[in-house]
């Protein structure tokens, strides 16, 4: 064995039943990717399963995993992709063994919903981490000693990272590279993957921002019809409040019963919902935009859409309209 292997950062690929493939694959590859100055590969991954040779499930296909649970000491790095019922106990010996990783200051990264199964150990008590936005309030209702952000990308606590969904996965994992080996070897790896370095902006950008539930029949069911259709119309809280026929201070009394948020909060929400829309399916500039969601200025347009959704109107249509896509050169 070289003395160059003996050195090389071992990163083990954890895969339980029901792994999603996605979460497995992604991290493995960009280890894979990633290569010293000299050419040579910066990583050694291993894919683990609860034991050696064990069939593991993983949606369509099985596989087996070459090496069981001892590999998680041996491992500089542990990877936890996540599984089809992130909420399932953990199986037995997992929790220990990844404990004990830890304790020996072994670096531990979650993939999407594999935040619930680093949360499982107890781990990430009192920390901040994140997951799939659709899966935060869960993770935050089982794991309630973890501060959930679901906004961004990946968190770093040090020893411990937690990505968002899966593709963030790839962020996280040049984001180690970096911190690993530094930005030229994390940048060759990037472009291998054929992605940026580092994405603008972050997970909120993808989440569809709906409004809260209203159960069909209350009281303001025609009120929110009204403000959908109306959302572009300059509409102060006093409009709003002559349209429903009611004062204002019983109004937001209303609203906050109903819907758990104020008439205006309401609106901004349906106007950039309505800015989502014109950028992912137009080219008109962000000026028509915004007079066309009801904003009062580009300004403030863009103000508020960055609050909601995490990154510039440009950013956001660049994601979904996929700009640049197809071409060459």
């Amino acid at each position: 064995m070289s003395t160059y292997a003996l050195a090389m950062h071992t990163v083990a690929v954890l895969a339980l039943d029901q792994v999603i493939p996605f979460d497995l694959s992604a991290p493995i590859d960009v280890f894979g990717w990633a290569r010293l100055p000299d050419g040579r590969e910066a990583y050694r991954v291993r894919v683990c399963a609860v034991e050696a040779g064990r069939e593991v499930g993983a949606g369509p296909f099985t596989l087996r995993a070459p090496h069981g649970l001892r590999a998680l000491a041996e491992a500089d790095t542990i990877i936890l992709p996540g599984v089809a019922d992130p909420t399932a106990p953990l199986p037995p010996g997992v929790a220990e063994a990844l404990r004990a990783a830890a304790a020996n200051g072994t670096r531990i990264a979650s993939v999407c919903v594999g935040a619930f199964v680093l949360a499982a150990t107890g781990l990430l008590d009192g920390l901040r981490a994140t997951t799939h936005w659709i899966a935060a309030p869960d993770l935050a209702a089982l794991h309630p000693a973890v501060t959930v952000d679901p906004n961004v990308l990946y968190v770093d606590n040090g020893q411990f990272l937690t990505s968002a969904g899966a593709a963030a996965a790839l962020d996280m994992c040049l984001h180690m590279i970096r911190k690993d080996h530094g930005s030229a070897v994390a940048a060759h790896a990037a472009r291998m993957c054929v992605m940026p370095l580092e994405r603008e902006g972050g997970q909120a950008q993808f989440i569809v921002h709906t409004q809260p539930p209203v159960p069909t029949g209350t009281t303001l069911e025609p009120l929110l019809d009204w403000l959908e259709e109306n959302a572009a119309r300059d509409l102060t809280l006093e409009d709003i409040a002559a349209h429903a026929g009611m004062s204002t201070r019983t109004l937001n009394r209303r609203f906050r019963e109903q819907t758990g948020t104020t008439p205006l909060q309401w609106l901004h929400r349906a106007r950039v919902r309505r800015a989502q829309y014109l950028l992912e399916t137009t080219t008109y500039p962000v000026e028509r935009i915004a007079a066309q969601a009801g904003f009062g200025s580009p300004t403030a347009f863009r103000e508020r859409f960055k609050r909601v959704a995490g990154t510039s109107p440009h950013a956001y249509r660049r994601a979904f309209r996929g700009e640049g896509a197809g071409r060459v050169g």
